[in-house]
């Protein structure tokens, strides 16, 4: 019994550091837009299940996509008495920093895989596009 547990434990070192050395190989650059690719659409059919989530009193979280390696977030606003040419012409900067921001702060490592996140704003009146925003790793360093 004693022999076989070490065998065994023999056998489990070595398959261990056998896959710790896979592990440590650098990606291709294919094999890397692959893998974001996949994470996208795994990220994005877990994070649906949730859907639609409330965020504030005026926005929405109703859909989320995978486009290749972009993760692509679909908000409904609720603008109240304001028309969408006005939400487009006062909001769009504001909002784009903001956006831009929050996304460097709390997606670092999605952005560090370079995998980018598209955030799209639809009236929830009209279901009009207001703003969409696409924020990569690039994004971060203009800021």
């Amino acid at each position: 019994m004693k022999k076989l547990l070490l065998i065994f434990s023999l056998l489990l070192c070595n398959a261990l550091a056998s896959d710790i050395s896979l592990q440590k190989r650098e990606l291709t650059k294919k094999e890397m837009k692959s893998q974001n690719k996949r994470i996208v659409q795994l990220a994005s059919l877990e994070m649906s299940k949730s859907l639609p989530q409330k965020i504030d009193k005026y926005t929405k979280l109703i859909s989320i996509k995978a486009q290749g390696s972009t993760l692509i977030y679909i908000y409904e606003i609720n603008t109240g008495a304001k028309s969408d040419t006005s939400v487009i012409k006062e909001d769009h900067s504001r909002m784009k920093e903001a956006v831009t921001r929050g996304t460097c702060k709390s997606s670092k490592k999605f952005l560090e895989a370079d995998i980018s996140l598209a955030y799209i704003y639809k009236s929830y009146k009209t279901k009009v596009k207001l703003f969409r925003f696409d924020v990569n790793k690039e994004s971060c360093f203009r800021l």
